[in-house]
């Protein structure tokens, strides 16, 4: 299987770059550029992008790169950072803008290139691209031509053909450039000529082989929520290895309304899963006791889910070696910082959460996937719609959408106005629109009035996201009588709640989760 490698030099859009090789079915990792030579050389890859970041080349302590990478005969991009640098280590020049660009721009191409071949766009004379940079490159190195420049940027699209090494200042990931994916395809199957073999056909053949290996014999326990990315490895290993899986589903008391009777019914009654259910409520809310970091609630709920597992594990005899969990790749990006440029966002239950001791062993067939892709898997499995097209529910549950300390009157709370909220968006027809719909209880409370009487309750708040696979989100924009339904019935009919308001922060700056 071609794969390609993108380095990581701290970009905000390192991720998108990943995802836009996925969805030309060409399968990515990402690297920080820290990693050394010879682990690059020995990844064998078809292609290497070179990710943009915030440093300048000139800055002491800024990401550098291994020259011999240019060496190895492998096509590379640069992208913004990727290709100062680029400039930089081959003896070219770069230098502080005279004018920064952050935001639309119009790239002027200069002849034909195999980067712009195709594209319609192209065509009409320019490109409309998203830029956001403060240094540029003044004189490129030996053997490089300009193939695109912009009314303040001479060098916006750069090639050493020969050799195949690309630049590009603009990001051509981000849906703002409008024939990116075009110029992404062009250099993947023009420039590379990477075989595109990425499915999740070929992934379910690969993985069942794979766990066989690894798990031989022993019993896999699965910690099983109902959400999508736990019922999609529960599909996967019950294909790989049978009744040797052991599905647990934990009630952790931070479960939304009426979930602990929707999960059993679908996975016990439709789908014929032997599921074990353990009631472990108390066990977990005792444990948050007084909690109100958001980093002490996922690594105190990660112990405690490990403690549940393990009971379960003894339970099913010394052949229960393993725990299989839902972690995914943006779980992993967002929880670990490579020891490179890009910072910890914050630390998953499954991944960060997890003590450093424990006596199960961690399999995560999903730890290579985006969420778009779990739920395409999860159809290739043959789950229903209503498991696969339900809306993302973080591990820690309800416990990081009370901001603040964890308690049964905060959660009764959020569990009221939570219900409110989904009933509306899907009475409205809007839920299958809509990447992630929940409400977050506030540590604020303020002054109302009801039946004439003064109140000083409590705040909720709405969150509406669009996004394709959890990596960056724009709020959606509902309906006002939909928002105007959702904020009278809540203050209506949960009582401790007077206020309601909107969430419109888009992701970056902002995450999905409050916490």
């Amino acid at each position: 299987m071609d794969r390609v490698l993108v380095l990581d030099f701290g970009s905000q859009y390192t991720q998108l770059i990943a995802r836009r090789v996925r969805e030309q079915r060409v399968y990515s990792e990402i690297w920080p550029c820290t990693r050394p030579l010879a682990d690059i050389a020995a990844f064998k890859p078809q292609a290497i992008i070179l990710s943009g970041g915030p440093s300048s080349v000139h800055e002491a302590g800024a990401p550098s790169i291994d020259p011999g990478i240019y060496k190895l005969g492998i096509p590379i991009l640069g992208i913004c950072y990727g290709l100062q640098l680029t400039a930089h280590v081959l003896g070219g020049r770069v230098i502080p803008a005279q004018h920064r660009e952050y935001g639309r721009a119009e790239v002027i191409p200069m002849g034909a290139s195999e980067l712009l071949e195709g594209v319609e766009e192209a065509t009409s004379g320019k490109l409309l691209v998203w830029m956001s940079h403060g240094d540029q490159v003044e004189s490129l190195p030996a053997g490089f031509a300009v193939l695109g420049r912009s009314e303040t940027c001479p060098f916006a699209i750069v090639a050493d053909v020969p050799r195949r090494i690309y630049g590009l200042q603009f990001h051509p990931e981000v849906m703002h450039t409008v024939s990116g994916r075009e110029i992404l395809a062009n250099f993947l199957f023009r420039v590379a000529m990477v075989h595109p073999s990425w499915t999740m056909g070929s992934f379910i053949e690969r993985e069942i082989a794979r766990l066989g290996v690894e798990l031989g014999h022993d019993t896999v326990i699965c910690g099983l929520s109902g959400g999508v990315d736990s019922s999609v490895v529960t599909a996967l290993l019950h294909r790989a290895i049978g009744t040797k899986l052991i599905p647990v589903f934990v009630n952790n008391g931070l479960l939304r309304a009426g979930e602990a009777e929707q999960v059993q019914a679908v996975f016990r009654d439709r789908l014929g899963v032997k599921l074990r259910y353990v009631d472990a409520s108390e066990q977990f809310l005792s444990a948050l006791h007084g909690i109100s970091d958001p980093e002490q609630k996922r690594k105190t709920i990660g112990k405690v889910f490990i403690d549940v597992f393990e009971e379960a594990a003894r339970a099913a005899g010394p052949s229960a070696k393993w725990l299989a969990q839902g972690t995914l790749y943006p779980d992993v990006i967002e929880s670990v910082s490579f020891k490179g440029p890009s910072a910890t966002i914050k630390s998953h239950h499954n991944v960060g959460g997890l003590p450093e001791r424990m006596h199960l062993k961690l399999v995560e067939p999903l730890r290579e996937l985006f969420k778009d892709e779990v739920r395409v898997l999860g159809k290739e499995l043959g789950l229903p719609d209503e498991v696969v097209g339900r809306h993302p529910f973080p591990g820690p549950g309800l416990s990081i959408r009370v901001l603040g300390p964890v308690t049964p009157a905060a959660l009764d709370l959020l569990r009221g106005a939570d219900r409110i909220m989904e009933q509306e968006i899907r009475a409205a027809g809007l839920y299958d629109q809509i990447w992630q719909a929940f409400a977050v209880l506030l540590p604020v409370k303020s002054v109302g009035v009801m039946g004439d009487s003064r109140t000083y309750e409590s705040t909720c708040a709405i969150r509406c996201v669009t996004s394709v696979d959890g990596m960056t989100a724009d709020f959606a924009r509902l309906p006002w009588d939909v928002l105007s339904r959702i904020s009278t019935r809540i203050i209506n009919e949960v009582r401790g709640i007077n206020r309601v308001v909107y969430d419109i922060s888009s992701k970056p700056p902002a995450t999905i989760e409050w916490e």
